[in-house]
């Protein structure tokens, strides 16, 4: 049995001459990779999109909260470049994978991209190389998916190359939190793949949390989305049953969050978005099957959330009917594509879920997104649209506008005003005092 004797990747790493790579130049990567290359780190990143690689050859930022400036100053320095030639990868000491983690349409774990990256990589694996998944997923796809396909030229984790899992940790648009200071948690295959995934990450940002192993790792990322998905559906049942009672719900959230010990507030809305907490309980769900558990109050939570598009729907269906006028052949102005206000992710955003179902009802839409200029098809979304401008003189030719993200730029006095129904699924309208009639809570 081979034996991992010394360890040179450390002594490279702590030099900063580590050649790092970053798999997947998304809303996880593409900061990630920013990170080491301000550390010091010569960076490649490797994506199959080459859009995003020809942005990055220019030094264009295609993420709103990421500045062009600063990327075009690594990119101009040679510190940061981008390929989509995976046989590149052989060249790297450290290669880092951001790859999406969907859920197929029947709501089970989608591998496919973990597999194509650990496939693409797999001719490539050389001794001393550390590997390290980042991808949201169940516990166990580390070592039962990523393992095997790093290990099909022969060689061993944990004795001819190194291999490790580090949750992402990424909150688009959250001013106090970046890649760099947001803490770091890594779970090792073995103690000497956890002491160099550490002493990686520990160069470039500024907290690191090591724990006992990728399972440990794995599992901690689904506890944290989870936590909030279930209280997200706790609230989003407290909104349903409040509109029953002619009660705003955020007012009881607002008097509620007063108390300063033991509650903490979480918000209603028209669903989940984001690539993590729609996903994550689906995640653990289907992996506690393997092991003869049911977690009903976790599927509960997710059932909630995944409902609230229907509710969102059949509020405005029924504010319509208030005004004598019917779904079918309304039109209606869907405002944000983005999953939470001010900025440009539309990952399983619930915006998209709502405009699906008002299409499929016969509803004339339209959305107005000035960070989402564009929708394509994919994703259970099967509709091309562009964003119209917000034209305030146009409003009232709406049978129904519905706020869907709370963008902070829209002037939501002037919206209620000119507009003949409001559905309000974010709060947005609270400060209003004019037109306060034509506002429905959803």
């Amino acid at each position: 049995m081979r034996v991992m004797v010394g360890n040179p990747l450390l002594g490279r790493i702590q030099n900063r001459e580590a050649k790092v790579g970053v798999v997947g130049l998304g809303y996880v990567g593409l900061p990630l990779g920013m990170a080491f290359a301000e550390a010091g780190f010569p960076v490649t990143g490797l994506d199959v999109d080459q859009r995003k690689i020809d942005k990055i050859a220019k030094g264009e930022s295609y993420i709103k909260h990421i500045p062009s400036a600063p990327l075009a100053e690594l990119t101009n320095a040679g510190k940061l470049k981008a390929t989509n030639d995976f046989a590149k990868s052989r060249e790297l000491d450290c290669v880092i994978i951001c790859v999406p983690t969907p859920l197929t349409a029947s709501r089970e774990p989608d591998m496919s991209f973990i597999v194509a990256t650990g496939e693409a990589l797999a001719p490539y694996v050389r001794p001393g190389q550390l590997f390290i998944l980042e991808s949201t997923t169940y516990p166990g796809t580390t070592e039962e998916v990523l393992k095997p396909l790093l290990e099909k030229n022969g060689l061993k984790a944990g004795v001819d190359f190194f291999l490790a899992f580090s949750p992402e940790r990424e909150d688009p648009g959250n001013k106090g939190f970046n890649t760099k200071t947001i803490p770091k948690v890594v779970g090792g295959y073995s103690p000497a793949c956890l002491e160099v995934a550490t002493a990686l990450y520990g160069s470039a940002l500024k907290e690191v949390v090591p724990v006992s192993s990728t399972r440990v790792a794995e599992l901690a990322k689904l506890l944290e989305n989870i936590y909030r998905c279930v209280n997200i559906a706790m609230v989003n049942e407290m909104k349903m049953l409040c509109d029953r009672m002619n009660v705003d719900v955020w007012e009881v959230i607002q008097a509620a969050s007063t108390k300063p010990f033991g509650f903490q507030p979480f918000y209603p809305g028209p669903g989940l978005g984001g690539h993590c907490i729609p996903i994550d309980p689906f995640y653990l769900t289907w992996k506690a099957r393997e092991f003869e558990f049911h977690t009903k109050f976790i599927e509960l939570a997710g059932e909630v959330n995944w409902q609230m598009p229907y509710y969102v729907v059949q509020r405005t269906m029924e504010a319509l009917n208030q005004n004598k006028k019917v779904l079918n052949g309304a039109k209606v102005l869907c405002i944000g594509a983005a999953y939470k206000k001010d900025i440009d992710d539309f990952r399983e955003s619930p915006s998209l879920r709502v405009m699906t179902l008002l299409k499929e009802k016969g509803a004339d839409i339209s959305y107005h997104d000035p960070y989402v200029k564009e929708l394509h098809k994919g994703h259970g979304f099967n509709m091309e649209m562009k964003s119209v401008p917000l034209d305030p003189e146009t409003l009232s030719q709406y049978d129904a506008v519905m706020i869907l993200t709370d963008h902070s730029h829209i002037d939501y006095n002037e919206l209620v005003q000119r507009s003949n129904i409001v559905v309000d699924t974010r709060n947005a309208t609270k400060a209003v005092t004019q037109g306060r009639e034509k506002i429905v809570k959803a």
